[in-house]
C-alpha cells in the first residue's frame, strides 16, 4: 500500500496543502487566500474561522 504525507502550510495571506509521495515528491498542491483586515494604519488582522475553513477546504481538495 502506498503511503502519502499531507502537509499544511499556514502563511500570512493564504492556506496551502501539499501531498508528498513515499519518495518525497510533491504530488498535488491546493492553495486558498484569505482576507487581510487593516483596522489601523500598520496593523493587519485575520479571521480565525476563515483561516480554519480555508485549511479544511484545501485539505479536502486534495483528499477528495
Amino acid at each position: 500500500m502506498k503511503q502519502y504525507i499531507l502537509a499544511l502550510d499556514q502563511g500570512t495571506s493564504s492556506s496551502r496543502a501539499i501531498v508528498f509521495d513515499e519518495m518525497g515528491k510533491s504530488c498535488a498542491v491546493a492553495q486558498r487566500e484569505f482576507r487581510q483586515i487593516f483596522p489601523k494604519s500598520g496593523w493587519v488582522e485575520h479571521d480565525p474561522e476563515e483561516i480554519y475553513q480555508n485549511v479544511v477546504q484545501v485539505a479536502k481538495n486534495l483528499l477528495g
